[in-house]
């Protein structure tokens, strides 16, 4: 039997949206519609999302709805109206994100209100159920056409109406109340729990959730063998198995009648840890930032700040070693939009040591002493999956070494 569950609606994130390509034209902003595929919670997997649905040949982005504290996927930003809403209804039909709908507003940090839409009923939308649940998500990897099935479920969260202050999550049968407390000497920590399935001939990560945030957790496997993993920038990974049968039997976890707490008490890098940046993303062909990197960059910048005794090492990466057209910064040093750009050419090389020197950059406007730092540029010499693989997005990245602690 479903139960429900009553949410206070979160407060807005200072995450920045992207910057939007526009098709028909550029709309103006009270009249911008997007159509939309998805929304997450969690940047990394709006980020995944985006690239699965442009392996399906959709010219796919993403950006944060403030006011939901979601991050939409979309497919197409046009000023036009009834181009939007045809477009949604075509893709509704003829492919497998059976419930795409229309946003109306625009999108990013600076959004103050904005309307969702059914494109068939022609309806507002007052709840989206975020799909944080990779096997969801991953039904869109293969070349089958699958519904990509967006429910309510384990760790979805059900936003209301913009104004509504309450929303109701459906919890799924056989769930169980846990609080993943992430924390260290000094403060509690923003981030996210993985779960990995461990009946799996090789662990599987099955879902992601918030940590520090009571959340409902269904069972993955009979078993009720699983592994949590946290990793939050500038900190230790950590991993711990429970049973979900028996959570009791691991240590440190608390059980009361309320909820599980499972504690994750990290502690910073150390010297030889290598970390990878993996919520800074950069525009095509650009050494400059994406908005939404400003989280994990603070992140190092607050690192820096912590300990003065960190000198670290900026390794750049790109997919694959192609010469190709460079966008770099102008001269009024915006790290995170696509104004005031300069255009060049060069190497794989040459644009994995702009990304890595811009972040560079920053820290240094931020306070931070350019000695403390250096730059080591790889272009893409070491990827992490095959150049044409469907996670090649992951060879674009930024890694930090920890070379004095």
């Amino acid at each position: 039997m479903k139960k429900t569950l009553a949410l206070t609606m979160l407060a807005c994130v200072s995450i920045a949206g992207l910057k939007v390509s526009v098709g028909f034209g550029q709309p103006a902003p009270e009249k911008s519609n997007y159509v939309v595929i998805g929304a997450f919670s969690i940047p990394k997997n709006a980020i995944e999302f985006t690239e699965q649905a442009k392996k399906h040949k959709f010219d796919a982005q993403f950006s944060i709805n403030p006011l939901r504290k979601l991050f939409y996927v979309y497919v197409l930003h046009t000023g036009k109206t009834e181009i939007a809403f045809e477009e949604a209804r075509k893709i509704r039909k003829e492919t497998p994100y059976f419930d795409t709908w229309v946003f109306t507003g625009t999108l990013g940090e600076d959004m103050r209100k904005g309307t969702d839409t059914n494109p068939v009923t022609g309806e507002g939308i007052t709840t989206i159920h975020p799909s944080d649940v990779k096997e969801k998500s991953v039904l869109l990897a293969s070349n089958e056409n699958i519904p990509a099935v967006r429910e309510s479920g384990n760790n979805t969260l059900a936003i209301q109406n913009l104004n509504a202050p309450v929303a109701v999550e459906e919890i799924p049968e056989g769930s169980k109340k846990f609080l993943f407390r992430i924390f260290s000497a000094e403060k509690e920590i923003g981030g996210d729990i993985d779960v990995l399935d461990l009946d799996k001939a090789k662990p599987r990560k099955m879902a992601s959730y918030r940590g520090n945030e009571i959340i409902n957790l269904k069972p993955f496997n009979k078993s009720g063998n699983i592994a949590l993993q946290c990793e939050v920038f500038g900190y230790r990974k950590v991993q711990q198995a429970i049973n979900f049968n028996e959570p009791k039997s691991a240590d440190g976890i608390i059980v009361d009648e309320n909820k599980i707490t499972v504690p994750f008490d990290l502690v910073r890098l150390k010297k030889g840890d290598v970390a990878v940046m993996y919520n800074v993303y950069f525009f095509k062909d650009a050494a400059i930032m994406r908005p939404e990197s400003r989280y994990e960059v603070t992140s190092l910048l607050e690192m820096l700040q912590e300990n003065p005794k960190y000198k670290i090492k900026i390794h750049g990466h790109t997919n694959g070693n192609a010469h190709g057209k460079i966008i770099s910064m102008g001269d009024t040093k915006n790290f995170f939009a696509l104004n005031d750009t300069k255009d060049g050419f060069g190497s794989a090389k040459k644009l994995s040591e702009e990304r890595a020197r811009v972040i560079q950059n920053y820290l240094i406007s931020q306070g931070i002493n350019a000695e403390r730092m250096q730059i080591k540029a790889w272009g893409g010499k070491h990827p992490v999956y095959h150049k044409d693989s469907q996670q090649a997005h992951a060879n674009v990245r930024v890694e930090i070494e920890i070379l004095e602690d």
